[in-house]
């Protein structure tokens, strides 16, 4: 494989030569560059990408923290995500800190070093000082790290409305709100306060079932399901994030309840999976393509040092489904 060492001897000129023409820096006469491309070509040089962007302080790498990788709202975020970014002329490193000691710090620490030109965090950030006065592009989604670093985000207490006005229209006598858990500083956390204190002002019996945090798996949604019909064997209404309101779902039909019927369910997020099954979910849904290309926008205005524009929650949409 050809160096720029070769190309600068086949042309005649120095190393620092070929790398002007190469990156189209400084003055080169018309004789000269002429020279250093037929050199280029002959000897089929493709310039290192890596020495290049060192020069230039840059590495065209964005990182992605996101909890798992095949949780199905956060896939969707990132296949958005990584589409902007390319757009943008930048590639995505993804991290998925789900069963992983300390990622999110190794990620942080890779930005640190300029490893890649910025983040963003969409993970359940459990070391929030590590992100104060951090002076580096960063942009959460979802969730609170610190002042300075900008928030993108969904209206959640939208959504929560939303959730609990399409239960209370059934006139439910007691709902069960799977919940995520309070340890966690995610904006998300909006729309489960907002849909308890409707159905509280409407009088009706409220309980929750709380998932632990960082805990996205389809099992664990599934014990939580199992919960609710082994605790709450008359609650007639249930509320909760994709996983858990089709985890729901499918325990109901196990334990011969209809649904509508006996018992209504409204899933938060409206991913594809709410409308994969022979039922098709009600659902609040989030706007996940314009929340990904918000994302990609916002951190490469942060690396060019161009002002954010409003960063205001975007709207959620409802779906009208079969099982509420």
């Amino acid at each position: 494989m050809a160096k720029i060492k070769d190309v600068a001897k086949l042309a005649g000129v120095s190393t620092s030569t070929v790398s002007l023409v190469l990156n189209h820096k400084g003055y080169v006469s018309a004789a000269t560059r002429a020279k250093v491309e037929a050199a280029v070509r002959e000897l089929h040089y493709v310039p290192s990408e890596v020495g290049r962007n060192l020069s230039l302080n840059r590495t065209n790498l964005i990182g992605v923290i996101i909890p798992d990788v095949a949780h199905p709202f956060f896939a969707a975020l990132l296949h958005e995500i990584e589409i902007a970014l390319y757009q943008y002329g930048y590639k995505t490193m993804i991290c998925s800190t789900g069963e992983k000691k300390n990622a999110e710090l190794a990620f942080l620490e890779m930005l640190r070093r300029h490893t890649m030109d910025g983040l963003i965090i969409g993970a359940h950030a459990l070391h929030l000082e590590s992100y104060e006065h951090i002076h580096l592009p960063v942009i959460a989604f979802d969730r609170y790290l610190c002042d300075e670093i900008p928030i993108v985000r969904a209206d959640h207490r939208q959504g929560g409305q939303m959730a609990a006005e399409a239960l209370l229209k059934r006139g439910p006598r007691h709902v069960v709100q799977i919940t995520s858990a309070p340890t966690t500083h995610t904006t998300a956390h909006e729309h489960e306060d907002i849909f308890a204190q409707h159905i509280r002002q409407a009088g009706v019996r409220l309980d929750t079932v709380v998932i632990p945090a960082n805990v996205l798996r389809p099992k664990d949604f599934a014990n939580a399901a199992r919960e609710i019909f082994e605790r709450y064997p008359d609650a007639d209404a249930i509320s909760g994030a994709d996983l858990g309101a089709i985890s729901a779902l499918r325990e109901a039909v196990r334990r011969g309840r209809r649904c509508p019927e006996d018992i209504s369910i409204v899933a938060y997020d409206g991913t594809y999976l709410t409308r994969l099954g022979p039922q098709t979910m009600t659902a609040v849904v989030q706007p996940i393509a314009d929340l990904g290309r918000r994302a990609a926008e916002a951190i490469v205005r942060r690396i060019r040092h161009e002002e954010l524009p409003s960063l205001a929650p975007l709207p959620m949409t409802f779906q009208r489904g079969e099982t509420c």
